[in-house]
């Protein structure tokens, strides 16, 4: 009996990936490129055993058993690795063995949050290590046939996922742009406004805005293409005010499109929209650009701040998007926040340069048409984070083969 533990993190898209030109290899209509998120605030860990008295390949993912053998996507990922095991003949387990595998995220699953992504490239890299193989361009094919964007979580830092040309996809891979360290002080406020399941997935999503949208075309021909080239000069210049115009575009240009689709595919609420207001609202009342949204299939807001300004913007997210719970720990969640010390007060209360007391900030509120109290879930702290990692054996989500809770 063999047995590995890894854990693998989200990523988050700036320039979006939305619509495959192959359904089944799961290839991309455009390029994109993605943030990885710190791992101590939103993972997925994975333990995979082997042994060769395992009758049957199973997998346990929070808790829940699923039909391994009859999952195309899990089954694709298996096979794929183990013919690269095969290939290099550096496979540490058998072959001939069966697996058992648990996973659990620290995070809602399908709620536009990317679990997917995570989970998929926490199988693959936990697979990887099982057998003994080094992380390659051809492991993130492998990641790729289970949840496209999976191949952008198998590298930390900023990462491009490109579209390819061939039709066996075995070009459509993904390499890094700049490690975690390139950039250390970009921060992320995830606002979670609705953890629940979404209710078109990204999979029906995508085929209905490829075959529907009159938009989508453009974009992929004409306007990703130059936004690639613009957000990788952003990202090496570390330029913020750059790299913030081409998310917070490329984030409206998304739902655009998912508008564009017919029927149309809803993902932003009223409170997402209020959030978007408020984010330029305050980059124009503190006279720069200090904050850039971005949404991917789901309600829930990534804020994306350099660590020096954490403080100040999150101040202002509390008063115009209270919360009962503001100071406790379930309501924050992630990296600790100092309080931010420099910022003078007026006699009312309100800071210089606040939005809070403002006519700007009344028109966020009258978006919302309620008492604009309690609209946030929690909000989660992070930060630009590395890539997959093997943990100890005392981090096992199995024993014996079998899920901890059984």
């Amino acid at each position: 009996m063999l047995s590995v533990t890894c854990k693998a993190p989200v990523n988050i898209a700036i320039i979006k990936y939305w619509g495959k030109r192959h359904e089944e290899l799961i290839l991309p209509i455009n390029d994109s490129i993605s943030m990885t998120l710190g791992t101590n605030e939103l993972c997925a860990k994975t333990t995979i055993t082997a042994s060769e008295k395992f009758q049957h390949n199973r997998m346990w993912l929070n808790d829940e058993e699923l039909l391994f053998e009859e999952d195309s996507r899990l089954m694709r990922c298996l096979k794929g690795v183990q013919r690269l095991a095969h290939i290099n003949g550096s496979q540490e387990a058998s072959l001939s063995w069966k697996v058992h595998i648990a996973s659990r995220n620290n995070f809602p699953t399908a709620a536009g949050l990317a679990s997917s992504a995570a989970g998929y490239a926490c199988l693959v890299y936990s697979l990887a290590r099982l057998y003994g193989i080094p992380l390659t361009e051809e492991l993130t094919t492998i990641a790729r046939q289970g949840s496209g964007s999976a191949c952008r979580s198998l590298f930390g830092g900023f990462v491009q996922w490109h579209r390819g040309v061939l039709d066996d996809g075995s070009d459509s891979v993904a390499e890094p742009v700049a490690s975690a360290q390139h950039w250390p002080n970009m921060h992320v406020l995830i606002l979670v406004v609705n953890d629940e399941r979404k209710k078109t997935s990204s999979t029906k999503g995508m085929q209905r805005s490829v075959t529907t949208s009159q938009l989508i075309q453009h974009r992929v021909d004409k306007l990703v293409p130059e936004r690639i080239a613009n957000l990788k000069k952003a990202i090496k210049a570390r330029d913020f005010q750059s790299f913030a115009e081409i998310t917070m575009k490329d984030s409206n240009q998304f739902h655009a499109i998912a508008l564009d689709t017919y029927p149309p595919c809803v993902y932003m609420n009223d409170v997402s929209h209020a959030i978007v207001n408020f984010v330029h609202t305050y980059n124009k009342t503190t006279g720069t650009v200090h904050a850039a949204y971005t949404f991917d299939a789901g309600p829930n807001a990534c804020i994306y701040v350099l660590k020096e300004n954490v403080a100040k913007l999150l101040a202002e997210i509390q008063k115009v998007f209270p919360h009962d719970s503001i100071d406790t720990v379930e309501y924050l969640r992630g990296l600790a926040v100092s309080p931010e010390s420099n910022i003078e007060q007026n006699s009312d209360g309100a800071t210089d340069n606040s939005i809070h007391t403002t006519a700007e900030h009344r028109k966020v509120n009258g978006m919302l048409n309620v008492q604009p109290k309690n609209l946030l879930k929690y909000i989660i702290h992070t930060k630009v984070g590395d890539g997959p990692c093997q943990l100890s054996d005392d981090n096992s989500l199995l024993i014996n083969g079998l899920p901890l809770s059984h």
